[in-house]
């Protein structure tokens, strides 16, 4: 029965990651078609990510856009989390369904309601506007991830800190935080992945200026299918590998 449960535990895994393994050697084909099998290999698309001023301004933007939205969804879905906590708080599963409903609500829609909110505005076409749409699906996983870490926290330990004369703050940022890191760091990953994958209010609220690496690879497929596409995706697989690995590991020496 053990081995059963291996077994089938890693042929849902292989299930899941097969299509990345098929995608991955394609970005180090030298063909100009991603086709197999490959003639030979070659890092000349990754190259091209470096050389071509549209990949590389839109990694660039990526990046700041990103980092941005990770910031301010761990700050907002971390105070979000520990408002939830409160005992004394009135309708909180109503609150909760609330700060969760960007994870059901379609892409669409928020993207035809957030370029109006924009424009009326005056934002829109703008980082700003990029950066609160991608915070508004991305602070849900903070939210769940950050919620789910303080549930294993004993009060008791908040509330011998209190007793001990340390205010609040104090217990905050010296008891609370600490063991919810974990938590507030899977979050903070989440959010940076949702906001390097997300394509589709991308494409509502912002610019020409304002072109991500999702954006760019959605238009290359539809304009012109390049292994370019193939090496930014290995990119973006390698590098939310890398987090999560880093996770795993800042989670074991913590324990």
């Amino acid at each position: 029965m053990k081995y059963a449960k291996a077994i089938y535990a890693s042929l849902i895994v292989f299930f899941l990651i097969a299509p990345l393994l098929v995608i991955l050697p394609l970005a180090f084909t030298s063909s100009a078609f991603l086709t197999y099998p490959i003639p030979s290999f070659s890092t000349r698309w990754f190259e091209e990510l470096v050389v071509n001023s549209v990949w590389s301004r839109a990694i660039l933007n990526s990046l700041i856009i990103a980092t941005a939205t990770t910031a301010l969804a761990t700050v907002l879905g971390t105070l979000a989390a520990l408002g939830l906590r409160s005992q004394d708080l009135g309708m909180k599963s109503q609150i909760r369904t609330m700060f969760l409903l960007p994870m059901v609500v379609p892409a669409v829609v928020l993207g035809v309601g957030m370029q109006s909110l924009f424009v009326r505005l005056g934002i829109n076409s703008s980082y700003w506007s990029v950066i609160i749409a991608h915070t508004v699906v991305a602070m849900p996983f903070v939210v769940i991830s950050v919620s789910g870490a303080l549930t294993g926290i004993d009060r008791r330990v908040e509330r011998a800190a209190l007793s001990l004369g340390a205010p609040p703050w104090k217990v905050f940022s010296l008891v609370t935080l600490p063991l919810a890191m974990p938590g507030v760091l899977s979050g903070a990953a989440l959010a940076f992945a949702t906001s390097l994958d997300e394509v589709v209010l991308t494409l509502f609220v912002a610019g020409p200026n304002q072109r991500t690496l999702a954006r760019q690879m959605f238009s290359t497929l539809r304009e012109n299918i390049s292994p370019a596409i193939a090496a930014a995706a290995f990119i973006i697989i390698v590098g939310t590998v890398l987090i999560a690995l880093a996770l795993m590991l800042a989670r074991r020496r913590r324990g």
